[in-house]
């Protein structure tokens, strides 16, 4: 207790022993008050110590916990930018490595492009120069065949007028019928000029002297008789299964016969007369009966 506290009331002089004894009351209670407070202030002190103990080691676990978190937070970001940096080194290598791919492609690309174009120029130029020579061997085969054209031309011209000629000195006489005959052709190149005239029909012969019927377009003939010196011969003629004999008749006359085929007569001419043989050749007419 303090000094106030041990101060002894004065006793008042003449006082009654009721009032002392309320006063040594009074006093009791006012120590035992003092004595409860010290003791709940000790035990408050105690209290507050072991509180801000406890506060103090929360703020410790506080700082720890944040510490290791704070910690913890810069690994992650260190973590996470070292992730990031390998990244961009990685994106920029793989984009350096694409980059030089595009460009070798690029220029592998490039260079079949350009083999392909030479290609195509030298293919190009071989066509035209192949279609230059085709257009200068064509216009010189042009020109040739224009002067060939023209030959032809002066040849068949030259041939008409001399087929003309032929032709316009070509006799037409009396068979042995009675009848007149065709032009009569004494030589291939007059016969020539009858077949190109085309009125009749022509099949030439070279026959000789047989015991047997040799066939002559339609007809049969068999040579019986040939005489060179005298240039003349005998025949017989098998038509329509009848058989008819020309005897001692002469070169380039008309030997004719009918047929059940046809209105105008057969006429069968004999050029040559050589020993046991006859040359010569059968005309017969373009219309034919039907049977």
């Amino acid at each position: 207790m303090s000094d106030i506290d041990r101060t002894p009331y004065p006793v008042e002089s003449g006082g009654s022993p009721v009032k002392t004894a309320v006063v040594a009351g009074a006093m009791v209670a006012l120590i035992a008050s003092n004595v409860y407070l010290y003791v709940q202030m000790d035990a408050l002190r105690g209290e507050l110590a072991q509180a801000s103990e406890a506060f103090q080691m929360e703020v410790a676990k506080l700082r720890e916990a944040s510490s290791e978190s704070t910690a913890s937070n810069r690994r992650y970001v260190e973590s996470l930018k070292q992730q990031l940096e390998e990244a961009q080194r990685q994106a920029s290598i793989s984009t350096s490595r694409a980059r030089e791919e595009a460009v070798a492609r690029a220029e592998q690309l490039a260079g079949k492009l350009a083999e392909a174009q030479a290609i195509e120029r030298q293919r190009v130029a071989s066509e035209l120069s192949a279609v230059r020579e085709a257009a200068t061997t064509t216009a010189a085969r042009v020109e040739s065949v224009s002067g060939e054209v023209g030959t032809v031309k002066t040849e068949v011209a030259n041939t008409r007028s001399e087929l003309e000629k032929t032709i316009s000195e070509l006799k037409s006489v009396k068979g042995d019928l009675g009848v007149q005959s065709g032009l009569i052709a004494t030589n291939a190149k007059e016969l020539d000029a009858l077949k190109r005239l085309g009125s009749r029909n022509y099949f030439e012969f070279k026959l000789a002297k047989s015991k047997q019927f040799q066939r002559v377009g339609d007809i049969s003939v068999k040579v019986k008789k040939a005489d060179r010196k005298r240039n003349r011969y005998t025949i017989e003629l098998l038509a329509d299964d009848k058989t008819t004999e020309k005897k001692d008749r002469t070169i380039n006359e008309p030997v004719q016969f009918y047929t059940a085929k046809a209105r105008q007569p057969y006429e069968l001419v004999v050029n040559t007369v050589e020993k046991d043989l006859i040359v010569g050749y059968l005309a017969t007419p373009k219309e034919q009966l039907a049977r």
